[in-house]
């Protein structure tokens, strides 16, 4: 692999992660409101449906991922992918905010949802797949950068449009979905190593297993944490305009605009979480970054409404920066640690053939994590009365289990220029299943 490390490229690349983050920000923001509002949900069915996209991400996802690495056409083994899903997604996404009837709606969110897993893991392998160990997690700190943008603009843009047109967030994110996927395969270029690699055919259950029996448990220990994080964090993030509606009081959008709050600091601290993480150690950024999104868990649990809405300041964009504004701006600091050296953590502790399949089982982690969370929550909310404050004290005791996890992590940092990276153990020819 070339290893020269390209902001360039790299930041042209990331308008792949860009487009899939203004889709999930825009549908988690409003298909929640969109479900209790026009649909009459009660909370259980509710965190239900927010699974169904994870379910979708479980079955295809991790499959893609190795399907990938095995693929050989012209444009690449990635390529194909984003140009079949990409705009596929965009055109179903485009229609959910006029379905009218339960069942139409069901139809376009699913659509939605297959062609969204098709094409995320390929465009997410990209980044490993371009760029050398050693810059690996300043690299992900750029795509995250890139992807806290779309956020933004999900969030701040879209509550803003949201309140013009209940359709304009999506269509706003049906045309950025399709102008990210034509710049990445505009600028974007394959390296041409795997080309001639065909007797090579990663499985993505081979590997699977084999972190059972492998007698190191670094990757099996980093898996894991990753699932209990997203376990905390999506859980989160599916019923914040939720909380925000039943708990602070506030009306939808405002929820939104919180958690683009949120975005925002993400995005200023991707690149910074990066460089730290080159700099002290991937691990340890991640075990500072789970201590910091759980005392902010904890501080949004303990402190009462009237305290979290105390304005603070007014700032341009963000407005009104309320005390819970605060809060959630430090754990978009915090979860930018985490969320920016996790996945080049995992890719290194594999080879450059099989960069496509761990970034399956990373997918795969953080998949089955999404759909436990929201699931987890909506029950505990719905048994306590709709009290939907209790999501806030679920996200620490999960952190918790990943802080343990990661303690015992000792693989997956930068691997040295001229080190030969490991090998899976016993890998067979073999397909995905």
């Amino acid at each position: 692999m070339n290893q020269r490390f390209s902001f360039g490229k790299t930041f042209l690349l990331g308008f792949g992660f860009f487009g899939t983050s203004v889709i999930w920000m825009v549908y988690n923001s409003f298909v929640p409101l969109f479900l209790a509002n026009r649909f009459g949900l009660d909370p259980r069915w509710i965190g239900f449906f927010m699974t169904l996209d994870n379910i979708a991400a479980l079955l295809i996802q991790p499959a893609v991922g190795a399907w990938s690495d095995r693929l050989r056409t012209p444009i690449g083994r990635r390529m194909p992918f984003i140009l079949i899903g990409a705009p596929v997604a965009a055109i179903a996404f485009g229609f959910i905010p006029l379905a009218a009837a339960l069942p139409v709606f069901v139809a376009c969110t699913s659509t939605l949802l297959l062609s969204m897993a098709f094409w995320r893991t390929p465009v997410v392998a990209l980044m490993p797949d371009v760029t050398p160990s050693k810059y690996r997690s300043q690299a992900n700190g750029i795509i995250n950068f890139m992807g806290g943008v779309g956020a933004i603009i999900a969030t701040l843009g879209g509550s803003r449009l949201y309140a013009i047109n209940q359709a304009y967030p999506f269509w706003l994110g049906s045309a950025l979905v399709i102008l990210s996927a034509v710049l990445v395969f505009i600028f974007v270029r394959e390296p041409k190593e795997y080309e001639g690699n065909t007797e090579e055919r990663p499985s993505l259950w081979r590997n699977f297993f084999r972190l059972f029996e492998e007698e190191e448990k670094s990757p099996l220990r980093i898996l894991l944490a990753i699932f209990f994080w997203f376990v905390a964090y999506n859980a989160i993030e599916a019923f914040f305009t939720l909380y925000a509606q039943n708990h602070l009081g506030l009306p939808g959008e405002d929820g939104a605009r919180l958690l683009g709050q949120l975005s925002l600091i993400f995005v200023i601290f991707a690149l910074p979480a990066g460089y730290i993480g080159g700099r002290i150690g991937r691990r340890n950024t991640i075990v500072i970054g789970i201590l910091g999104l759980s005392t902010c868990m904890l501080a949004m649990y303990i402190l009462p409404a009237s305290r979290l809405l105390i304005e603070i300041t007014r700032l341009p964009v963000l407005g009104v920066v309320p005390v819970i504004g605060l809060i959630l701006m430090f754990g978009g600091a915090a979860w930018a640690m985490i969320n920016v050296n996790s996945l080049p953590m995992v890719v290194d502790m594999t080879d450059d053939v099989h960069i496509g399949t761990y970034t399956g089982l990373y997918y795969l982690f953080s998949t089955l994590a999404a759909i436990a969370g929201p699931n987890i929550n909506g029950w505990i909310i719905a048994l306590t009365g709709n009290n939907y404050n209790l999501v806030m004290i679920v996200g620490p005791l999960f952190m918790a289990a990943a802080l343990v996890m990661m303690l015992g992590v000792r693989r997956g940092e930068a691997r040295k220029a001229a080190a030969p990276a490991p090998q899976p153990a016993n890998l067979e020819p073999s397909g995905w299943d």
